[in-house]
């Protein structure tokens, strides 16, 4: 297996992977489509962001989901995987999410203190906490309300008891977070799901690309994953 992830090649496909919850997930995807990371990639000692595999001309990059569209959006990447919420939050035109994974699912909901009773709906400006903005935004002007937002990475669910924001917009998945920090659902934004992502113009003109897309396709449709989109 090649080891030389960290070194220039013109010639290499850089497949971008995101930190967190979908990593565990999409290896054992990524690995029945023909992509498998060199060992150093499983050592938690390592902080390389990128890696080999066992293709010489492929590497691995590992970084924040967030970034794996941008680096596939802008070319500098040809391939990722990461979650629909991603996608949306982004709306990337040079982004093409050819394959529904079936992996990584969530839901991106809004949420807000379980004492607060006050219906928001009548008002026409609110202040809500979330890591999602674009999204955030779109939701809330969809029901005639300017949703004002105070962007966070982490620990969301203090803003309403800490008076930051009135609710929140975040991922969840089973809600136990939600209900130890006093938090109700309200509704839902966006049923999540992990996708393969291409940049468009590489998908056009490298093969090895297209050929990528067909192998993690044909997994989806083994009934491994989900359905390709």
């Amino acid at each position: 297996m090649t080891t030389n992830g960290n070194h220039d090649n013109p010639g290499q496909l850089t497949f971008a992977v995101p930190k967190g919850r979908i990593l565990d997930e999409a290896l054992p995807v990524m690995a029945r489509a023909g992509v498998e990371p060199e060992a150093a990639f499983h050592d938690p000692k390592c902080r390389a962001l990128a890696f080999g595999t066992n293709r010489a001309d492929m590497r691995l990059i590992r970084v924040r989901a967030f970034d794996v569209a941008t680096f596939v959006a802008h070319g500098a990447a040809q391939v990722g995987i990461v979650g629909s919420d991603v996608i949306e939050e982004f709306d990337y035109a040079d982004l093409y999410a050819p394959v529904d994974l079936g992996i990584g699912l969530c839901r991106l909901s809004v949420a807000r203190l379980a004492e607060d009773g006050e219906n928001p709906a009548g008002a026409s400006h609110l202040r809500v906490a979330t890591k999602y903005p674009s999204l955030t935004r779109r939701h809330f002007e969809a029901a005639g309300v300017q949703a004002e937002c105070v962007k966070l990475n982490g620990a969301m669910e203090l803003a309403p008891s800490l008076g930051l924001a009135r609710q929140i917009v975040d991922l969840v998945s089973t809600g136990k977070t939600l209900k130890e920090n006093g938090l109700v659902e309200t509704s839902t934004i966006l049923e999540i799901s992990a996708r393969l992502i291409v940049n468009r113009t590489a998908l056009k003109t490298d093969r090895r690309v297209a050929a990528l897309v067909d192998a993690f396709r044909r997994d989806a449709e083994s009934g491994n994953g989900a359905a390709a989109a």
